[in-house]
């Protein structure tokens, strides 16, 4: 039995998705996982600032954030901002749970606890062996730090780009997502004749994530409506998103849905605008996928790469999303609509390479 500690981030609930799943599987494997928030472990009220910041800007002041993006997460010629000061901030306290939790190995699901253990080991400051699990499609330079001795990404393509640009082993792990998002899941009956009692019109899923962010949900909505398919709005924990989008004509509003397996495989597809969670478990389920209108920085880059890929298609303006619907949902062909060959994306392995990693540090 090995002793892992999960660093993750209560950014949105991707992250701390992904490390609940991890943490699971490798209890299932047999090992010891304790999961922790790298804001958190920031002293005072930064962490929650920092939280609190990104979740205003993406929401309110886009532009900014893109601006932000560009600096500090990725590539450019000459010395460009990052987090490493931000991450110093936090050593203290990720010694200290390595060493009162006895770890043998720290995974960071979070690009800040990436820095962090990355800074830390090329310093010496951690004596045990850090991994990374990536879990944007498009890595920008703050998940990668060459302290780090192991990288776990989504595919195997992602995987060559890391170790080319890092210098660091890395291996594609695939998807860390529950078992429950697999084809016809449970809840799907309840959700289809939910949909249909609507008004019989094609449903497709329109997400905006935990926090409820998007550019011009509603007249995408109004758009999806007039063109004849019944949009159903993710609204995720936004109430304000939530009361906005059901005055929408047409549409169908939801707040926070426990059953996301059974609702996404109920729709005919997602329009998705981070390349996140949602896609990964729209695919999971075998439901297609269209990026449109991305969120901007890494959900922007993320949606381009998942279409690069051939996983997802990319919609670029509104006319173009209802034709690649139209095509979607009448059994044309489509990317996204994913072959027993490229369902090998989900049949990773991520415990077997953290297991040789934390037993390495007790040898």
């Amino acid at each position: 039995m090995s002793r892992l500690l999960v660093v993750s981030a209560s950014m949105g609930s991707g992250h701390d998705a992904v490390a609940d799943e991890l943490a699971r599987r490798l209890r299932a494997a047999g090992h010891e996982a304790v999961r922790v928030d790298v804001l958190k472990m920031l002293p005072g009220a930064i962490g929650a600032g920092l939280r609190g910041f990104y979740s205003q800007t993406v929401r309110h002041v886009p532009l900014l954030y893109a601006g932000i993006y560009a600096a500090f997460f990725r590539d450019g010629p000459g010395l460009r901002p990052g987090s490493a000061p931000l991450a110093a901030l936090a050593e203290d306290r990720l010694r200290a749970e390595v060493s009162d939790g006895r770890a043998d190995a720290v995974v960071s699901v979070f690009h800040l606890a990436a820095q962090l253990t990355g800074r830390m080991r090329a310093r010496g400051r951690l004596p045990v062996p850090s991994a990374v699990v990536v879990t944007d499609f498009a890595v920008h330079r703050q998940w990668l730090h060459p302290g780090n001795d192991l990288n776990l990404c989504l595919t195997p393509e992602i995987a060559r780009e890391v170790r080319h640009r890092s210098g660091r082993p890395a291996l594609a792990c695939g998807p860390l997502l529950p078992g429950r998002f697999g084809p016809h899941p449970a809840g799907e009956s309840y959700w289809r004749q939910r949909l249909t009692a609507e008004d019989g019109r094609t449903p497709v899923l329109l997400s905006a994530g935990a926090w409820g962010v998007g550019s011009r949900l509603g007249a995408t909505a109004r758009l999806l409506s007039g063109a004849g398919y019944l949009p159903v709005t993710l609204c995720g924990r936004n109430e304000r998103l939530h009361r906005r989008m059901s005055k929408v004509p047409g549409t169908l509003a939801l707040g926070w849905v426990d059953d996301m397996p059974g609702l996404i495989s109920a729709c005919s597809a997602l329009i998705d605008n981070a390349a996140g969670q949602t896609a990964l478990e729209a695919l999971a389920v075998g439901v297609p996928v269209v990026g449109y209108r991305p969120i901007p920085g890494h959900g922007a880059d993320g949606v381009r790469r998942m279409a690069s890929l051939g996983l997802t298609d990319h919609a670029t303006g509104s006319w173009q999303l209802v034709q690649c619907l139209d095509r979607l949902t009448s059994g044309g062909p489509a990317p996204c609509h994913l072959p027993a060959a490229d369902r090998r994306l989900f049949q990773g392995d991520v415990v077997g390479p953290l297991e040789q990693l934390a037993a390495g540090s007790r040898i």
